[in-house]
């Protein structure tokens, strides 16, 4: 069922838009889930991934690797993780791409524009109020 008719349900306009992209609005498409306990910390699900976080790949023949980010390849969709290659027909070893979907993020590379991003985000705040840290301790506890 449809539920908002300013936006087309057209499958060839879904694609149209997904893969003739510009390279900010990919940053946003290429985000990947939270690891719970960051989710718990900062009130947020997911991320635009970035080089340097450190990611558990979540899917795929490369299932519970871990490894950070090396590059963010936006033209082609994919994320290269450290120590995720293979070996081409000649010898040569090339880093495999890793969809961002397919990953958690388990450590944030922070700046100042990521965390102003996070504050935005946290959606444990009531209109500006700060979640206590009494919450977040406990938020951690299973």
């Amino acid at each position: 069922m449809k539920y908002s008719t300013s936006v087309s349900s057209s499958r060839r306009k879904s694609r149209k838009a997904y893969l003739g992209s510009h390279s900010e609005a990919r940053r946003k498409l290429m985000s990947a889930n939270l690891s719970k306990e960051l989710q718990a910390r900062h009130g947020v699900r997911s991320m635009p991934i970035r080089k340097d976080d450190e990611v558990v790949i979540a899917r795929g023949m490369y299932k519970t690797r871990e490894g950070k980010v090396t590059a963010v390849y936006r033209k082609k969709f994919v994320v290269h993780v450290e120590r995720i290659t293979r070996e081409k027909a000649n010898g040569a070893t090339v880093p495999v791409g890793i969809p961002a979907s397919s990953l958690t993020i388990t450590k944030l590379k922070m700046d100042k524009d990521r965390k102003a991003s996070l504050e935005r985000k946290n959606r444990n705040t009531d209109s500006g109020k700060k979640a206590s840290d009494e919450e977040v301790t406990m938020s951690n506890v299973d």
